[in-house]
């Protein structure tokens, strides 16, 4: 069956964007590599100019009533499987006392959304969801204004529920600005089903990889055989039927099906030019030797002062090694060049973004770029770039055909970029009662994400040491929060030991922050003593995570039996969904604390495909309970990193309450405990 990519003709309007401080941009991000084009203000998404700096001011860019009464909202945000499309409909249902069947939600389509940064760093709840809100609010004030002004009725009596709201707006557009002052109703907490749900579990959704056009054809690309490796001479070949493009350093063919592709690219002859690549095993010491000085992101206090202070010291190193982000649906594209403009259908984190990219890279005005996203099968920080669409329109061009590029398992595992290894070093001082008196914390690589400490402790020094990395590297779910909060909840655990003091006593003996203490005190009340467990934060959220483990008495294999996880992230929007946030944060997170790492040597992924890359899997999933507290007095924060920082600390802390074997790299068994 030929399934033609969706092609909206609505209503247009102004676009906006979100201006950040170029430091916290890059810690949404992350540490690794980043690129950041700087292109001049251009038409972009509904009307509007990229540049304005502001969000939009007109209801009509956001929100459409039709004449039937179906209620459009646009968004820039992607769905990449943490449900945002049904947490934001859900939003503007219950600003507009709907049910959230009459609300569609048209997402990251750069000619018909707001222009919008991306989809990262957990920002669709605390931004997205309360614009939207706002520009609900306002449409449900015009609409009963509306209603009021034709029939003469008291505006206080009416209700917009019972109102026929699309024969008030006729299918026009509502040019009202949005008051700012406009009231929003706080999340009503209640559970809805996932939107679109039906077709996900019965397959009917089509992603990037399923959608076709007439006279599709079918790429693939020509990759270097490691790691800065570059292309020298290319023999030229004539391929009946295949198109062969070489353009600088890329390389592809198209052909009419992905078997042909294939053969083609087999075909052919590059020369390459090789360069050394650093081994695996020197990886750490690359790391910590090449790093520089940093830049302290937090200081109070004397460490030597506090350090004389202390009755007991401790020095550990921890390390965390490379991990992919092995999603289910790889990078794909599918790009077509017509009447002058290139439209791509992609899976991306950042479609605004992705368009100025293509942009850019073609010569060509952002207005000639159209970049839609299909709702797509999971990013984790890892779909912000745009290669399988740059390498999509490069063969479309060429062939003057659309070319769908669909990267393989061993493409995504070795093209794609890996969340940042690292080596953190943490040297403290403590009283013989119990009280931390000095914290000097040293992340080389990884991250700066939630490397301040919450803890009390007069006297700390708290840096991040870029380093050069031998693998590319960027963003991953929870960024660096996981290795820092691995180090440093390792490292209490440790010192707790040291003075045969109860982890989690020590803990609050040193924690005012009243969010951490109550999401440590909740699942330890739940949970009781003897297991490990681990507090953290990110986001502006809030979890604590106790483990329950079994070891294998010949193996040495660990199973993670139970984990109960106490969550805080303010008003809970949807219980039953920020569940399954959190339950998927914690299985992915099983997968680096146990066995997940990527393998490399001389610029080559030695395992590049599932077979040899182990991820969770059903048999490792535990028990797990979830505790969630529902802060109604306060906003709804992101929930789709935080509840991953605390299991690996907490899964290390309960082999080392069951067996006395501290470990402190990432990942701990991937064989299984040999002691």
């Amino acid at each position: 069956m030929t399934t033609e990519p969706e092609r909206y003709e609505l209503a247009q309007g102004p676009a906006y964007r979100f201006e950040l401080d170029r430091r916290d941009f890059f810690q949404l991000l992350g540490a690794g590599l980043v690129v950041v084009l700087t292109l001049p203000a251009q038409e972009s998404g509904r009307g509007g100019r990229r540049g304005s700096g502001a969000a939009p001011k007109e209801i009509a860019a956001w929100l459409h009533v039709g004449e039937d009464g179906l209620v459009t909202v646009y968004t820039g945000k992607a769905e990449v499987g943490q449900n945002t499309r049904t947490a934001l409909t859900q939003a503007v249902a219950e600003e507009l006392r709907l049910p959230v069947a009459s609300v569609r939600l048209v997402m990251a389509d750069t000619d018909l959304t707001p222009f919008d940064m991306g989809t990262f760093g957990s920002m669709s709840t605390p931004q997205m969801a309360p614009q939207l809100r706002r520009a609900a609010a306002a449409a449900r004030e015009l609409l009963l204004d509306r209603a009021a002004g034709r029939h003469g009725a008291d505006r206080a009596s009416l209700k917009l529920e019972s109102l026929p709201i699309g024969q008030l707006t006729k299918g026009q557009k509502l040019t009202r600005t949005i008051d700012a002052a406009v009231p929003i109703s706080p999340p009503a907490g209640r559970s809805t089903h996932k939107v679109d749900g039906l077709a996900f579990v019965t397959g009917k959704h089509k992603y990037t990889p399923d959608l076709k056009l007439p006279g599709m054809l079918h790429g693939a690309v020509l990759r270097p055989p490691a790691f800065g490796a570059s292309l020298v001479s290319l023999e030229p070949q004539t391929l009946p039927g295949v198109t062969v493009v070489r353009d600088g350093p890329f390389a592809g063919v198209a052909a009419s099906t992905p078997e042909e592709a294939a053969r083609a690219l087999q075909s052919l002859r590059p020369e390459w030019k090789s360069a050394a690549q650093p081994k695996g095993q020197d990886l750490f010491r690359i790391l910590k030797d090449q790093a520089s000085d940093g830049r302290p992101a937090h200081t109070a206090g004397s460490i030597p002062d506090g350090l004389a202070a202390s009755d007991r010291k401790l020095v550990q190193t921890y390390t965390v090694a490379y991990i992919a982000h092995a999603p289910l649906e790889p990078r794909a594209a599918l790009a077509e060049w017509k009447d002058d403009r290139l439209t791509v259908w992609t899976g991306t984190q950042r479609p605004f973004g992705v368009r100025g990219d293509l942009a850019q890279a073609f010569g060509i005005p952002e207005s000639r770029v159209r970049v839609i996203v299909p709702d797509t099968g999971a990013g984790y920080g890892g779909k912000p770039t745009a290669e399988a669409s740059l390498e999509a329109a490069r063969l479309a061009r060429a062939s003057g055909r659309p070319v769908k590029v669909v990267w393989t398992r061993e493409e995504e595992f070795t093209w794609a970029y890996f969340r940042p290894a690292g080596v953190i070093e943490v040297s403290s001082g403590v009283t013989q009662g119990g009280l931390l008196q000095a914290w000097d914390f040293h992340n080389y690589n990884s991250g700066a994400s939630a490397i301040r400490t919450l803890y009390d402790v007069p006297n700390q020094r708290i840096v991040f040491h870029p380093a050069p990395s031998p693998l590319k590297q960027g963003s991953y779910r929870g960024l660096a929060a996981t290795a820092n909060h691995f180090a440093r909840e390792t490292h209490m655990d440790e010192l707790a030991h040291l003075l045969k003091i109860d982890p989690l006593e020590f803990r609050l003996k040193n924690l005012k922050d009243p969010r951490l203490r109550a999401v440590l005190e909740a699942v330890a009340a739940k949970a009781g003593r003897g297991w490990g467990i681990a507090g953290g934060f990110e986001k502006g959220s809030y979890v604590a995570t106790a483990a329950g483990i079994d070891i294998h008495p010949r193996t040495g294999a660990v199973k993670v039996t139970r984990v109960v996880a106490a969550f805080e992230c303010g008003a809970v929007v949807n219980p039953d969904h920020l569940k399954n946030q959190i339950e998927g944060a914690i299985v992915q997170g099983l997968g680096g604390a146990l066995f997940e790492a990527v393998d490399f040597d001389g610029g080559r992924i030695l395992n590049p495909r599932f077979s040899r890359y182990r991820v969770p899997r059903f048999s490792d999933a535990p028990e797990i309970e979830v505790l969630l507290l529902d802060r109604r007095d306060l906003p709804s924060a992101g929930a789709g990193e935080t509840p991953i920082v605390a299991i690996a600390p907490a899964v290390g802390n309960a082999i080392f309450h069951a067996t006395g074997h501290r470990l402190r790299s990432l990942p701990m068994v991937p064989a299984g405990l040999k002691s």
